[in-house]
């Protein structure tokens, strides 16, 4: 199965949870991108629901697919999230963040009754590090940030935009990719990056995710998490 058709199946695995007067988070990136598409098909044979989305990119995608939006600022939890990742471990620990959303990301999973994340089979890792951990961060702290994220191990990368500029988030902040290598303690990472003031939020997702849809070369599995702690 090709990556861009694995894609495509864990997405419509995963909307097939959607039910009539759900209220559905929608995730960022490529793999989100097939879940709308999925939904707005839905709705468009009979299904009733709204949705929020984490990024102004997916509200452009969401209206285009004929999905009601709500505002989140005025929602407090939704039903179902469903969104990709750049990298997902066995204990259900994610790296996200490549689009660039992962704050809203992460405050829409957080208010999640059930988090799904989709994924093609090669973003399944045994140890989360290969891919850089995005961060956001306050553009009056991006030097002290990153000497702080120097002094946890990591290599702090300015992302840039198509013209050279710094990339910013939705919300108008630096976003800064830090190279790690094999992260051995995701728990203590998150803590430390918490703890530095500046940093708006990080891309480790370790217990928002309860389910993981894959799609490979042999179809789509499912793994649930067996106790969920938030």
């Amino acid at each position: 199965m090709a990556e861009n058709d694995a894609k495509r199946a864990a997405a419509e695995a995963a909307i097939a949870e959607v039910r009539d007067d759900m209220l559905v988070g929608l995730g960022t990136g490529s793999t989100a991108a097939y879940a709308i598409a999925g939904l707005g098909r839905r709705i468009a044979g009979g299904l009733r629901m709204s949705a929020v989305a984490t990024s102004l990119a997916t509200e452009t995608a969401a209206r285009a697919a004929g999905i009601p939006l709500l505002p989140f600022e005025d929602v407090s939890q939704v039903d179902i999230a469903i969104d990709g990742a750049d990298e997902i471990d066995p204990a259900f620990r994610a790296i996200k963040g490549g689009g660039g959303a992962l704050l809203r990301e992460k405050i829409v999973a957080a208010s999640a009754r059930r988090m799904i994340c989709i994924v093609d089979a090669s973003k399944t890792v045994r140890q989360l590090g290969a891919h850089p951990l995005p961060i956001e961060v306050l553009p009056f702290a991006r030097s002290f940030v990153s000497e702080a994220v120097r002094g946890l191990g990591g290599e702090p990368r300015l992302r840039l935009g198509p013209t050279g500029e710094p990339a910013r988030s939705d919300q108008g902040n630096l976003l800064i990719d830090c190279v790690f290598g094999p992260i051995a303690d995701p728990e203590a990472l998150a803590a430390a990056l918490s703890d530095i003031p500046g940093m708006l939020g990080h891309g480790l997702f370790l217990r928002e995710i309860d389910a993981l849809v894959i799609g490979g070369p042999n179809g789509i599995e499912r793994r649930e998490r067996s106790t969920t702690v938030r």
